[in-house]
């Protein structure tokens, strides 16, 4: 008789964003004339740039010719779309990447939870606490994680790192060393941005214990502060010992479209093994690539028009963070994030659980955001709302808030 995965069965409740999901959508059919304002999952609300919805139809009109028509895509992506990335987001910023260190996908979040497949289950992983839930959750799945402890809600082999108001919210090296490091920044949920000297010590410390660095760089282009590195690989050495996964979600709103990246240079090795030839052989076997009208639409996001254009997108973003900032601080709650991050931070208040909290800004006054404790124990008391929305929506939403 055939047997399940029963890692799965190790994980408690559903997805976070799926238990938000179902609480919304029974208020809202038990309260159908009730306006609700979603800030809390992190998608984006302004419609395509002009540049990339062009590119687009250009690129079906050529799907529906015989002599420009593509079938499957290269499985590691069209050379047209690499060579984009490695000359904008590396190169630019004077970082060696090559076009064939960069592995085309349909996101991040897919790329997040299957880059452990190449690494063995004897690894033990470290990650930040709050943190997105993909990290720990596929390494559970795989059967890396250990036991469950529904009291601290942590499991037995997971290292995990506090990231508390007291250190600003940026993890301190592990005592316990870890083979693979989960870093996000700009942080999801926390909004903290890490200086590139910060940043330089965790490459020092990974070279120096023989770590990976797993690092999501998802939400580099809300990054405003010059000292704030936008890649790893801004850093020296970390060709070295890490990979960095990228997301055209937040920076040019492909949420529906589905694309992203991950670059794993080719220095990166396990002795003589290296894993950009373990990425590219799970790759091409598990993946027949980005459509290519999609890959496309991301060649124009480096256009100058499209440049032009998404940051026109991305300030309008900035403009709704800095609202939820100086709106909720000014009514007295204690907010961080929101600067370099399209995620602003906040304390939950009268001693409430997030949960709690989340119940009373919906029942009360029908805003939706994220509890922190979803993101793990440490973020219990704390609460995540995005910059995603509109600037009307969320202008209503903070002054609803503060009415509270």
């Amino acid at each position: 008789m055939f047997q399940i995965n029963d890692n799965y069965l190790k994980l408690p409740g559903s997805y976070l964003f799926s238990t938000i999901g179902k609480k919304v959508r029974e208020y809202s059919e038990s309260h159908p004339d009730r306006k609700i304002i979603r800030l809390g999952i992190g998608d984006v609300t302004l419609p395509l740039a002009p540049a990339i919805t062009a590119a687009l139809h250009s690129a079906v009109d050529e799907m529906g010719r015989a002599e420009t028509f593509r079938g499957y895509a290269p499985d590691l992506g069209y050379d047209f779309l690499r060579e984009a990335i490695a000359a904008n987001d590396y190169r630019a910023r004077g970082c060696d990447i090559t076009a064939d260190e960069i592995f085309v996908s349909d996101g991040a979040k897919c790329d997040s939870g299957n880059i452990q497949e190449i690494f063995s289950l004897d690894n033990r992983i470290a990650v930040c606490d709050p943190v997105y839930p993909v990290y720990v959750d596929s390494n559970v799945m795989a059967g890396r994680a250990g036991d469950y402890d529904p009291d601290s809600q942590t499991w037995s082999n997971v290292i995990y790192m506090p990231c508390t108001a007291e250190n600003d919210f940026l993890p301190d090296l592990p005592k316990e060393a870890p083979d693979l490091i989960y870093l996000c920044f700009p942080n999801n949920p926390t909004g903290a941005a890490i200086r590139r000297e910060q940043l330089q010590g965790w490459v020092d410390y990974a070279m120096k214990t023989g770590a990976v660095i797993l690092y999501d760089a998802a939400y580099e282009a809300y990054i405003t502060e010059p000292d704030v590195p936008h890649s790893i690989y801004e850093c020296q050495g970390a060709k070295s010992c890490a990979i960095e996964l990228r997301s055209f979600s937040k920076n040019a709103g492909f949420t529906g479209l589905r694309l992203g990246f991950t670059v794993v240079p080719k220095e990166l090795k396990c002795g003589d093994v290296s894993l950009h030839a373990l990425w590219a052989r799970r790759h091409g076997t598990k993946y027949n690539g980005a459509p290519y009208i999609v890959q496309r639409a991301g060649e124009a996001v480096y256009s100058r028009a499209g440049k032009a254009q998404l940051q026109e997108q991305i300030a309008y973003y900035r403009k709704n963070a800095a609202y939820i900032y100086s709106g909720l601080k000014e009514a007295g709650y204690t907010v961080s994030g929101g600067v370099n991050s399209p995620y602003v931070w906040l304390k939950t208040p009268k001693g409430m659980t997030s949960w709690e909290f989340f119940d009373c800004l919906l029942e009360n006054v029908n805003v939706v955001g994220t509890p922190g404790s979803g993101f793990g124990p440490g973020g219990e008391g704390y609460f995540r709302l995005t910059a995603f929305g509109s600037y009307e929506n969320t202008v209503e939403a903070v002054d609803r808030i503060r009415t509270l």
